[in-house]
């Protein structure tokens, strides 16, 4: 080895030693969490103005990156002190598979020569798909990274909340602003231009700090209503404020009415129900049985009295008792039957409140000629577009698929001749003054177009092996943990039918917080 080899070896580990012992200085395990804290609190914003190295095109723009990237360079740190470990689960192993399946058909779909579209080509739509892909993994990786424990679950739903709170205000301004002269629609979409790409849509539907409402009724189902979900099933509290979680439920399932989101709320409801079914049947029996406990105790306390009922004076009291036992009867039954009225009168409210929007009515007032013309009058006629002609598309390359990121070069070449003529949604993403690059809007179609069944089926692994480690916390008796994790599944699963992008953070931070804990509980019996 060279003299000079040896100086720059010799500075290059100087200057190490010297970065290692000024980070010495610093709390980096606080400072860690804080970033983490602050990844939670900004995920609402999906859009942000500010990421100079995309496109104008690319609408999917964490905020949450920005502290993302802080924290990365923080546990590296830690990491190089060796504070903690590198992070790992055993669904990882077909998560990283898929990575390098993914990396091996996109070279290989390179051969195929595809047509580009306007500036869309095929390499740099498989850079930004990689790209959206590694933004993605980098929110799973980070979430299982910080999670060991029932402490760190509850410092995560604290800023979770926090963001979520911030979230339904913002919505309520937008609701004021859209549905009353009280405020005015283009101050608050100027408001909401300053940090975000798009301001509020022209359509009455409230968007949060997201692009568009579906976006923010995907955020509330698959990131929020499971953990307030399970928490109000298992009285799982993170203050000492018990209405705290209630509150916020009641707050989020109100914003996801005023998205008007059908497939927010179809995944809702859904995800509610399966999740209620399998696992919240000792808490419906339980809010059964408080109907009816007052009656029970009554009657154990009249055995009560009347043992203890032996000397004159006792005696004296039994009329008053029996009224007194009368007027709480009337009173537990009074209160019950008032919350009984509310409950169904918020129901009937609800169902009222979105079956009367015109959004949500035309699904069976509308009049069409055909099942194509149907999808196009109730505005799904890009969807059924996209679903037919990535049928075809993946039956040309259905074992290895095209490469990651080029559905889109060859769904524009299946495109059915009705969709051209009489889809606007179509029309306006295969016009030359916006050149949008097509979607499948289907994340499990787009899998097998780009990737074939092989592909497909690697992913499919990943997404049971992550069934199957919350099967693991419900055998440890990690009730909350458990329920939010199968909540969180359930609205994943269906809402990938319906989503495309691998950079949705909503779609990877819940996994990341249950599988982490469920990892290190495993080890600790272990």
């Amino acid at each position: 080895m060279s003299r000079d080899t040896h100086h720059r070896d010799t500075k290059s580990t100087k200057k190490t030693f010297v970065f290692l012992r000024v980070s010495s200085w610093i709390n980096l395990e606080k400072l860690s969490r804080l970033l983490w804290g602050f990844v939670l609190l900004t995920l609402p914003v999906t859009s942000f103005r500010f990421f100079p190295f995309l496109s104008k095109h690319t609408y999917v723009r964490p905020l949450a990156f920005y502290p993302l990237a802080l924290l990365y360079l923080v546990l590296f740190l830690r990491l190089m002190r060796k504070e903690i470990k590198l992070p790992w689960s055993n669904t990882l192993p077909p998560l990283l598979l898929f990575f390098a399946f993914t990396i091996l058909v996109t070279a290989g779909g390179a051969l195929l020569a595809p047509i580009s579209l306007y500036t869309h080509d095929y390499w740099g739509r498989a850079l930004r798909a990689f790209l959206t892909f590694a933004i993605g993994l980098s929110f799973f990786i980070a979430a299982l990274w910080m999670h060991r424990d029932e402490d760190d679950l509850r410092h995560s739903l604290k800023w979770l909340y926090a963001g979520l709170f911030i979230t339904i205000l913002w919505v309520g301004l937008q609701a004021i602003a859209l549905h009353t002269p009280l405020l005015k629609k283009g101050q608050v979409s100027a408001w909401q231009e300053i940090f975000s790409v798009r301001g509020l849509t022209k359509v009455r539907l409230v968007s949060g700090f997201a692009f568009e409402a579906s976006w923010l009724a995907g955020q509330i189902v698959t990131l929020y209503l499971p953990w307030l979900f399970a928490s109000i099933i298992t009285r799982f509290r993170v203050t000492k404020y018990k209405w705290l979680e209630p509150l916020l439920f009641i707050g989020a399932v109100a914003s996801l009415l005023l998205t008007f989101s059908r497939g927010g709320l179809l995944i809702g409801i859904a995800a509610t129900g399966l999740t209620l079914l399998i696992s919240g049947r000792k808490a419906i029996s339980r809010a059964f049985s408080w109907f009816f406990i007052f009656k029970k105790n009554n009657r154990q306390d009249a055995k009560n009295t009347k043992k203890v009922l032996k000397t004159p004076r006792e005696k004296t009291l039994k009329t008053s008792r029996s009224w007194h036992l009368s007027g709480s009867k009337f009173t537990h039954y009074a209160t019950r039957a008032i919350l009984f009225i509310i409950i169904i009168a918020m129901a009937w409210g609800g169902v009222s409140f979105i079956t009367e929007q015109e959004y949500v009515s035309r699904l069976w007032t509308v009049e069409a000629n055909s099942l194509s013309d149907y999808f196009v009058q109730i505005n799904a006629g890009g969807r059924l577009t996209y679903l037919w002609a990535g049928a075809k598309a993946y039956a040309q390359y259905p074992i290895l698929g095209t490469g990651l990121g080029s559905a889109g070069l060859y769904l524009f070449q299946q495109y059915p001749d009705w969709a051209l003529y009489n889809n606007p949604e179509v029309s306006r993403q295969l016009s030359p003054v916006t050149q949008l690059y097509p979607n499948t809007k289907n994340l499990y179609l787009r899998i097998l177009i780009e990737t074939g069944v092989i592909g497909f089926s690697i992913f499919g692994s990943f997404i049971f092996s992550i069934l199957a480690k919350i099967g693991e916390a419900f055998q440890r008796k990690q009730k909350t943990l458990a329920i939010a994790g199968l909540y969180t599944w359930f609205a994943i699963v269906i809402y990938y039918f319906m989503q495309d992008s691998f950079a949705m953070a909503e779609l990877w931070v819940n996994f990341g917080i249950v599988l982490g804990i469920i990892h290190h509980a495993s080890q600790e019996q272990t």
